[in-house]
C-alpha cells in the first residue's frame, strides 16, 4: 500500500526538499568501530542502519540491523570489528536528489533506508520509507486544506465519488448547499443527489442556497472504474462569468477588426522587441506570413519600421516617408508605458491612399485658411482699421486738427466730428480709437442713416426672446453690448429720430439701457464718437434734434474742412490713390498731365475726398498713355467747369495761378527737377518756365 501511494503521488503536489524529510546524523561508525559501538548507536536512535565512513569521513558502507543479527548469531565479542559485516554498496542520495528518485531508491532499498550525502560524499542524514510517507501525508493534508480554502473562497461546491456512488470528498460549501454533514456522506449516494449526471455537461438544479449550475466530469478510480466529480456554482455568478466571457470574446473580435481595418498596418512588440501582433495588411506589404513573425524580433522582420528606437528612447515618433516595392509608407511609432516603464511599442503604418490623404489635408488647410480669413475680417469689422498715418494732408488746418484729436483720444470724453460727406470723418473716428487706451477693445460702427428707423432701436439695444413678431427666438444683443469696453461710432447722428434720441441720451448719461422686451437693466462701459454732415444747430432750432443730446455730444468737436478748402492736398491725395490703385487695378499710371490737374484743382468737389478717389480710379482705368489726361476725367467735371461762370475774375485768376503752380510742381517731380525736361513736358520753352517759376514763387 505504501509503495502504491508513493507511486501515485497527487499531481500538482508541491515538491519536497530532501533536507526537510531526512533524519539528521548525530553519530556515525568508522572502519575501526566495534560491535558494541554499533549496537549502542542503533539502540540509542532506533535506526535500522548506521553509515560507516573511512578516516577521511567518506561513506564506505552501512551497518544494518541484519548485520547486527549475523554478529549476534555467531556469538562474536562486543569488541569485534564491524567491517566484515557491513553493506559496502549502500543506497546514497545527494542532497539535491529529485523527489521522484528519492521514492524509487528508498522503495528498492533492502533496509528501506538511504544515506544522504553532501557534495564531498560525507553522510549528513538518513532517509527512510517512514520519513517519506509521513512527509507525503503531511503535504497531502496541507494541499487538502488549501483546496478546501480555494473552493470555499470561490463559493464553489465540490464533491467526488467513486464508480459505486460512494462520496469520498465534499467541501463545506457543498454540504451547505444540500444541508448535509460529513457524517451524512456515508449514507448518501452520489447518484441520489445527481441522478442525471453525465460527463462534461452544464445543468441547473435547486439547492438550499438557491439555483446552481452543475458541471460533471469523470476520473479513473484505482479499481479501474469511472468515478464522478461535480462542481456547483451560483447561477447569477455563472451568468456573470458567461457574460464577461462573451464581452471578452466580442472585444477580441472588435480588436481584431480594428487591427485589420482601422489602420493600413499595425505591429505590437513587448519590451524586448519581440512581435506580439502583426496585422494581415502589414504582413502582405512585407510579404511575410503571420506565423513567421509572431515571437520574432521586430528589427529582424520589419527593420524599415525602426521600432527599436522607441523602445530605447520612450518617445513617440512619426517617420519620414519611405518606399517598399514602389509603395510609399510612413510609420507612427508609439511607446507602451506602464508604471513609468516601457513594456512595448506599437507601429502604425500608413501606406494606402496617401495621395487622397494629402488631398484631404490640402482641402482642410484651405478651409482653415478661409476660416482664419473670415475670422480676421470679422475681427476687423469690430476693430479700428485706420490710424493717423492714413490721414494724408499738407493742409495746416488738418495737421493742427490731427494734433488736437490725438490729445482728445487719450481721454474718455465724447467726440463730435463734423464735415461734409466724404471728407474723412470715419477715418478720424478710427484713428481716435486706435490711439486711445481702448485700442484693443471693440470698435463698433452704426450708420444711423443706413438702418431703417423701425430697426434702429433693436440694432442699438438688442431684444429679448419673443420681444416682437419676427424676432429671433433666441433674442439678440445690440451694438451697445458689442461695444462694451470699447468705442461706439455713431455715423450720421443727425438722421436719428427724436424718440430714439431720448433713449440715446439716457445711455450717454447713465451708461445703462433695457433691451427691447426686457426688464433687466444692462450696464455698459462705452466711449462715444459721433459724426454728422448736417448743421445740428439748425436742426436744434427747428426742433428736429434734441438740444440736451446736442450738448451731450458736442463736448469735443472737430470740423473737417472740405477738399475745396484744402486745394493743396489734391495732388498729394491723387498720388497716394494712384500708388494704391496701381496694385489693385494692375495699371501703370505715373502721374497727371498739367491740363488734367488744372481742371481737377478748379473743380469744386462736392463729394470731397471720396469723390476724388473715384475720379482717380475712373481716370486710371481709361488712361492709355501712362499719364492721366484731361480726356480721362469724367465728363461731368469738364462740363461743370465749362458752364461755371466766374463773376470774380481775380478769384478766377488766382485759381488758374494755383492750377498752373501745381502743374509746374508736378512736372518737376516727374522729371526729378530737370527744368528742360519739365518745360518740354509742359509744352513751353525753358525761359517761359523760368518766368512762371519766378512769378509763382515755385
Amino acid at each position: 500500500m505504501t509503495g502504491s501511494f508513493l507511486n501515485n503521488r497527487p499531481k500538482g503536489m508541491m515538491d519536497l526538499e530532501l533536507k526537510n524529510v531526512m533524519t539528521s546524523l548525530q553519530e556515525r561508525l568508522t572502519d575501526q568501530s566495534t560491535f558494541k559501538q554499533a549496537a549502542s548507536i542503533m539502540l540509542k536512535y532506533k535506526w535500522n542502519a548506521v553509515p560507516v565512513t573511512d578516516r577521511e569521513n567518506k561513506l564506505i558502507g552501512v551497518f544494518t540491523r541484519t548485520s547486527l543479527y549475523h554478529m549476534i548469531q555467531k556469538e562474536l565479542s562486543l569488541d569485534s570489528n564491524i567491517m566484515p559485516y557491513i553493506k559496502t554498496a549502500p543506497v546514497s542520495l545527494p542532497l539535491d536528489t529529485p523527489y521522484e528518485k528519492v521514492i524509487d531508491l528508498v522503495r528498492c532499498s533492502e533496509v528501506g533506508t538511504g544515506v544522504v550525502t553532501n557534495d564531498g560524499n560525507e553522510p549528513v542524514g538518513l532517509i527512510t520509507k517512514a520519513d517519506v510517507v509521513t512527509a507525503l501525508f503531511s503535504e497531502t493534508y496541507s494541499l487538502k486544506d488549501q483546496l478546501d480554502t480555494i473552493l470555499d473562497t470561490s463559493k464553489l461546491g465540490a464533491v467526488l465519488a467513486d464508480d459505486q456512488g460512494n462520496i469520498h470528498f465534499a467541501n463545506s460549501r457543498f454540504l451547505q448547499m444540500f444541508g448535509l454533514t460529513n457524517d451524512d456522506l456515508t449514507a448518501v449516494s452520489f447518484y441520489d443527489l445527481f441522478p442525471d449526471a453525465d460527463d462534461g455537461s452544464w445543468k441547473r438544479m435547486p439547492t438550499n442556497l438557491g439555483e446552481m449550475f452543475v458541471r460533471y466530469s469523470t476520473y479513473h478510480t484505482r479499481s479501474g472504474g469511472m468515478g464522478f466529480i461535480a462542481i456547483l456554482q451560483e447561477v447569477s455568478e455563472g451568468e456573470r462569468v458567461a457574460e464577461e466571457l462573451q464581452v471578452v470574446k466580442r472585444l477580441k473580435r472588435q480588436l481584431e477588426t480594428a487591427i485589420n481595418h482601422a489602420y493600413d498596418g499595425i505591429v505590437m512588440t513587448d519590451e524586448k522587441g519581440r512581435i506580439l501582433i502583426a496585422s494581415p495588411s502589414l504582413c502582405d506589404l512585407f510579404s511575410v506570413s503571420n506565423d513567421e513573425v509572431i515571437g520574432r524580433f521586430v528589427h529582424d522582420i520589419f527593420p524599415e519600421l525602426q521600432l527599436m528606437s522607441v523602445l530605447e528612447g520612450g518617445i513617440a515618433e512619426f517617420s519620414e516617408f519611405a518606399e517598399l516595392k514602389g509603395i510609399k509608407f510612413a510609420v507612427n511609432r508609439i511607446p507602451v508605458i506602464e508604471n513609468n516603464r516601457i513594456i512595448g511599442a506599437i507601429g502604425k503604418v500608413i501606406f494606402r491612399q496617401l495621395y487622397e490623404v494629402r488631398q484631404v489635408f490640402k482641402k482642410l488647410e484651405a478651409t482653415e485658411n478661409q476660416m482664419n480669413y473670415y475670422k480676421n475680417q470679422l475681427k476687423k469689422t469690430e476693430s479700428a482699421r485706420y490710424t493717423w498715418d492714413h490721414i494724408i494732408s499738407e493742409d495746416e488746418k488738418i495737421i493742427r486738427m490731427k494734433r488736437s484729436a490725438q490729445k482728445a483720444a487719450k481721454g474718455l470724453s465724447t467726440v463730435l466730428i463734423r464735415g461734409e460727406s466724404g471728407t474723412g470723418k470715419e477715418l478720424f473716428a478710427h484713428a481716435i480709437h486706435s490711439s486711445s487706451a481702448r485700442k484693443d477693445k471693440p470698435f463698433i460702427t452704426v450708420n444711423c442713416a443706413a438702418i431703417p428707423e423701425h430697426l434702429l432701436e433693436s440694432e442699438f439695444f438688442g431684444y429679448e426672446e419673443g420681444a416682437f413678431t419676427g424676432a429671433n427666438q433666441k433674442g439678440k444683443i445690440g451694438k451697445f453690448d458689442l461695444a462694451n469696453g470699447g468705442t461706439l461710432f455713431l455715423d450720421e447722428i443727425g438722421d436719428m429720430s427724436l424718440p430714439l434720441q431720448a433713449k440715446m441720451l439716457r445711455v450717454l448719461q447713465d451708461k445703462e439701457f433695457y433691451r427691447i422686451g426686457g426688464t433687466k437693466r444692462i450696464h455698459v462701459d462705452v466711449r462715444f464718437i459721433a459724426a454728422t454732415n448736417q448743421p445740428l444747430e439748425k436742426l436744434v432750432s427747428e426742433g428736429k434734434f434734441r438740444e440736451d443730446l446736442y450738448y451731450r455730444l458736442n463736448v469735443i468737436s472737430f470740423q473737417i474742412p472740405s477738399l475745396r478748402e484744402r486745394v493743396n492736398d489734391i495732388l498729394l491725395l491723387s498720388r497716394h490713390f494712384m500708388e494704391e490703385l496701381n496694385g489693385i487695378l494692375g495699371t501703370s499710371i505715373t502721374g497727371i498731365e498739367p491740363d488734367a490737374l488744372s481742371h481737377m484743382i478748379a473743380f469744386h468737389w462736392p463729394g470731397n475726398i471720396r469723390e476724388l478717389r473715384n475720379v482717380i480710379e475712373r481716370a486710371m482705368t481709361f488712361a492709355e498713355h501712362g499719364m492721366i489726361q484731361k480726356e480721362d476725367l469724367p465728363e461731368y467735371m469738364i462740363q461743370s467747369l465749362r458752364n461755371e461762370t466766374r463773376a470774380d475774375s481775380k478769384q478766377s485768376g488766382d485759381l488758374m495761378e494755383t492750377a498752373e503752380k501745381q502743374a509746374i510742381a508736378e512736372a518737376l517731380v516727374q522729371t526729378n527737377g530737370n527744368k528742360s525736361k519739365a518745360a518740354e513736358l509742359l509744352g513751353i520753352s525753358r525761359s517761359s518756365l523760368y518766368e512762371k517759376m519766378k512769378k509763382l514763387n515755385v
